[in-house]
């Protein structure tokens, strides 16, 4: 059981189903609790690989690594319809992965090749492929993400638009002209706030007074807040909000506390060794990971590192050993 977990919700109605998901098994989340576990290690062990690629001089660009925050962007996957939009960020590798389990044409594009998402163009923070959109931008897929949810608004399709913003993010002001009008057309918007406390370098109780939630409720946009780690929690969690979005109740913000386990970039780092190590406690495969035997834990991540390996192999990438 996590240690670090509670969650606050507020009443927003029932649970409803994506418009293409299949109910036996979107009710049965639980089966599904594997998957949870290989998602989470498939990024967990990509990004590894991406820092020893990064070291070595062998990426195009710089990149911002998902280490420690994986169950936000696997469980928040698992509600989306494959029309549905989700727009991201700098830190966008975990969710493209999570969104679109396509590890080839990720990896590619980090390495600079044609074959790469955006032949090779666009690095680690400008993706966009099958409905996912990131930019490395602070902020400046906000008015993207309601602009688009305009758009599946004006359709009347039941999709929805997910955005991943950090804590970082709420000290621009276009994200506060994207909640009031995501809040006055009740845009079928989910805004998935990540809060891993520190915007880049500098900790949240600098920069922001208030709260996330006190900003939800200036523009009467309903909000919860979900301290966890663990991915069926925060699964669980987003289980309304999505229920409320694409009823067509317009937009939700949902806060996950989490952390990130590895620097906010490269050379970047001012949190103490003593700091990082206690936040170890919380690391989201270690608790996901207690829920299966050893033997399993080991099979899927023998699983994760051939694929990554493999893939290595098919782009003909030399000096990764």
């Amino acid at each position: 059981k996590c240690l670090y977990s509670r969650t606050h919700m507020g009443n927003v109605g029932s649970y409803g189903l994506c418009p293409d998901h299949d109910e036996k098994t979107h009710k049965g989340y639980k089966m599904t609790s594997k998957q949870f576990l290989f998602k989470m290690t498939l990024i967990r062990k990509f990004e590894e690989k991406v820092q020893e690629l990064f070291y070595k001089g062998m990426l195009s660009g710089t990149t911002h690594l998902y280490i420690g925050q994986e169950a936000n962007a696997v469980a928040i996957s698992a509600y989306l319809c494959s029309e549905d939009v989700v727009v991201s960020n700098h830190r966008s590798h975990g969710h493209y992965l999570a969104r679109t389990d396509d590890v080839e044409g990720l990896m590619a594009e980090l390495l600079g090749l044609s074959s790469g998402v955006c032949g090779g163009k666009g690095g680690s923070q400008h993706i966009c492929k099958d409905n996912f959109f990131s930019n490395g931008i602070l902020g400046g897929m906000a008015p993207f993400s309601a602009g688009y949810s305009l758009k599946l608004k004006a359709d009347n399709s039941g999709r929805v638009v997910v955005a991943f913003i950090g804590d970082g993010t709420w000290g621009e002001g276009v994200v506060y002209e994207t909640l009031n009008i995501a809040s006055l057309w009740r845009l079928p918007l989910f805004i998935v706030a990540e809060n891993n406390f520190y915007a880049q370098s500098t900790p949240i109780a600098l920069a922001m007074a208030g709260d996330i939630g006190g900003r939800a409720k200036a523009f009467g946009i309903p909000f919860a807040c979900v301290e966890s780690t663990d991915v069926e929690e925060i699964y669980e969690a987003a289980r309304e909000p999505f229920n409320h979005v694409r009823s067509g109740n317009g937009p939700f913000i949902l806060q996950i506390n989490t952390y990130r386990l590895v620097p906010h970039s490269k050379g970047d780092e001012i949190r103490s060794k003593e700091e990082v190590d206690e936040k170890r406690r919380y690391d989201p495969l270690t608790i996901h990971g207690r829920r299966f035997s050893k033997e399993v834990c080991q099979t899927v991540l023998e699983e994760c590192l051939q694929r990554i390996e493999d893939t290595i192999e098919r782009l003909s990438v030399t000096g990764t050993e």
